[in-house]
Formats: C-alpha cells, structure tokens, sequence
C-alpha cells in the first residue's frame, strides 16, 4: 500500500509539474506574441517590461538600452511609480552588477543582490530589493540591452525555470526591438526621401514659375518709359502667372499636381508650358506636341514628363542666353521621346555643375526613377538638346496584335 500511495504522489506531482509547465509555455508565448507586432520603439520596451515581469511573478522589472559604450542610455521600469521614481533621482548608467551584466554578458541569478562582490548599492529613497535575475538581450551577437528583474512575488528568489522562460523571452525582445528599430530607420528614411522628391518639386515647378515672373519684370523700368502699353501687359501676366503659382502652392501642400496640369490633359499642359516661357523670358518657343504619343505614355509617366519639360525650358530661359527653343513630344515604335532643344550658348555636359544649379540632376533623377532614359547633346556655341525616351503603355491595338496576349487569353 505505501509503494502504491508513493506512486500516486508522484503521478500527482508529475501531473502538477507539467500542467505548470504548460502554463509557463503559455504564457511565454503569450508575451513573445504581444510583442511581436509592434513597430513603435517606445511601445516595445514598455510592454518587453510590463510582459517579463508577469511571465516570471516580480515585482519589479526593468529594462537597459546600452549604447556603443557600454553605458545605459535608456532605462524603462515597471513598478517604481513616477513619484517614487523623481524621488531616486537619475537612472542608472551601468555601474555595479547592473555593469557587470553589460560587461560579461552573462545572466546572473541571485538570492540577495547585497551579497554580490559587484553590487555597489541603492541610491537614497530607493525601493529595497534582494532577489535579482539578470538576462542579456542579444541580437545577432550583439548586445542592445539586458533584462533586470527583483523581487520574486511568493519565494525568496527566482528559480531555473524562470531564468529559463526569461532567456527565451529575452531571444523574442531582442528580435522586436530590432525590427521596431529597423521599422524607425526606414521611416526616417522614407521622410528623407520625401523631402529630396519635395525640394526636387519645388524647384522644378513653383520655385521656376517664380524665377521666371521676375525674369520677366527686369527690364520693366525702362520699358514704361519706352513702351508703356508693353509694360502694363506684362505686369497684367505677371500678376496672372503669380496667381497660378498661388493656385500651384495650395494644390502642392494638399498633395495635388500642379494647377497646369491639372486642369489640363498633357498635350494642353505642355503647349501652355511653352507659350508661358515665351511670354514670360525673350525666347521665342515651338510647340509639336503628338496627341498619339501623349496618349501612349504611361499615366505614372505623365507628371514626371511635364517636369521635365518644366525643367528644361527654364534652364533654356535662365542659361542657355538663346532666341529660340522647341519642345516635341512624338511617337517612336514602342516608345514616346520627349526633346527639348535650343540655338543657346551650349555648355559641357561633362564639366562639374555648381551645387547651386541642379536643373540636370533634378531632371536625370526624375527619369531615372521612372524608367525613362535622359540623354544631353550639347557643346560650347551650339545649343543644347535634352532627350527622354520612355517605353510607351500597351494600347488595344497593341495588345490584339500580340499572339503571346491571344494565346494566354484563350
């Protein structure tokens, strides 16, 4: 009988533990997937925090970002109010058994933190504190921090079992904070990106339209003492080209395309495009715009033509000292070549540009992140022609002649 009841108290115990077991697996993987889904740097350290102190029943946890020094440079805690925790004072930067964890990268598990050679006490006004599980976090074999845990609730210190449920749980915060980082990095990268597209759009639309206004005014003094009626008209234009580029501000910060395109297909905003430069500079522009070849562009590629073109005869008004400039749209077997040319002075495309003139640059980048190929013909005393050619869309005609299209719709 007494072999029989031992046996049963060991089924019974066998039972328990692995029911605990279970329940400590479920809960690991409970904080491991809360964790998981976020992306916000701030968000994951909290809830890292909140999440390994319930796992293993502390009182109460932290968590140390050490940077590249091996200095704690963020420290988030649970447990420790906001009051308790301006009475403390500063947060630790690594000393003591705190620093000994960020030196050896190891865990430390302890029943009495006092006890340890290393620990170099609290601060006035500090919580008292005796059991203490260290666990570093690592990512890719590097340390970005180290999990620190006190007061085991219900035991006089922290057991195998929670040092090992924290070691694990520690691999699943090393991973979200990394990718909570790396999320942070592509959005400030997205932002820088989005600045460059944003000057690149101002100076290619707004910033020119505004150059080319006053371009237009500077011989205005002697022109009302010589031809009054020319002048009043062409203060009349500049009035009504600075109105467009009020419109053109207010349309660019509630996202929209600019007011010449946007109230007009590409074929009328690239004619209107070349009768403003004319207006507004002593460039006399010709316009063969191609209706079949506006049509045949891609609808990604139709804002990023017009501002190259944009582009394009601004610099011809502003550099190239020319009479006369053109600007052709046409169609080409299987794509639509945009060339924008003029009888100016010329230049090396070869030579190094001022920082300050970044019309070229703006208009290659532009191409380039359409899939257009930019090509410049010019040379010292000859002009200059600027060149885009881009693959142009499939029509239906297209499409119905293409056997490998018939096939597959079949």
């Amino acid at each position: 009988m007494s072999n029989q009841g031992s046996t049963e108290t060991e089924l019974v115990q066998a039972r328990a533990q692995l029911a605990l077991a279970s329940e400590r697996l479920a809960a690991l993987d409970a904080a491991t997937r809360g964790i998981a889904g976020l992306l916000d740097v701030d968000a994951v350290l909290e809830l890292i925090v909140e999440r390994v102190r319930d796992l293993v029943r502390a009182r109460y946890a932290a968590l140390g970002i050490v940077d590249s020094f091996g200095a704690i440079e963020r420290f988030v805690t649970i447990g420790i109010n906001p009051e308790e925790r301006e009475r403390i004072g500063d947060p630790p930067r690594g000393h003591g058994l705190l620093g000994l964890i960020i030196r050896e990268g190891r865990t430390f598990r302890l029943p009495e933190i006092a006890d340890h050679p290393a620990s170099s006490g609290f601060p006035p006004n500090h919580p008292p504190m005796h059991s203490f599980l260290g666990v570093p976090v690592v990512v890719k074999g590097s340390s970005v921090g180290n999990l620190y845990l006190t007061e085991k609730v219900g035991a006089v210190e922290f057991s195998e079992d929670d040092q090992a449920l924290v070691e694990m749980f520690a691999l699943h915060a090393g991973i979200a904070i990394e990718n909570a980082r790396l999320h942070e990095q592509v959005q400030r990268l997205a932002i820088v990106e989005e600045r460059e597209r944003i000057a690149k759009d101002l100076h290619d639309g707004i910033i020119q339209s505004i150059y080319a206004v006053g371009l237009s005014l500077e011989d205005l003094p002697e022109l009302m003492d010589d031809d009054p009626a020319e002048a009043r008209a062409r203060i009349d234009r500049a009035i009504d080209a600075l109105h467009v580029t009020i419109r053109d501000i207010r349309n660019f910060i509630m996202g929209l395309r600019p007011e010449l395109l946007d109230q007009r297909d590409l074929v009328g905003s690239l004619q209107a495009l070349a009768e403003a430069v004319r207006l507004n500079s002593l460039v006399e522009v010709e316009s063969a715009i191609d209706t079949t070849a506006a049509a045949a562009l891609p609808d990604h590629a139709r804002a990023p033509v017009f501002h190259i073109a944009q582009e394009a005869l601004s610099n011809v008004a502003r550099h190239s000292r020319a009479t006369r400039a053109s600007i052709v749209l046409r169609r080409d077997p299987g794509s639509v070549r945009l060339e924008i040319s003029d009888n100016g002075v010329g230049f090396d495309p070869g030579q190094e540009r001022s920082p300050t003139h970044q019309g070229l640059a703006n208009m290659a980048g532009r191409a380039a992140r359409h899939g257009a190929q930019l090509s410049i013909e010019s040379s010292t005393g000859v002009g200059t022609r600027i060149i885009v050619t881009l693959d142009a869309a499939p029509g239906p005609s297209d499409r119905r002649s293409d056997p490998a299209r018939e096939q597959e719709a079949r």
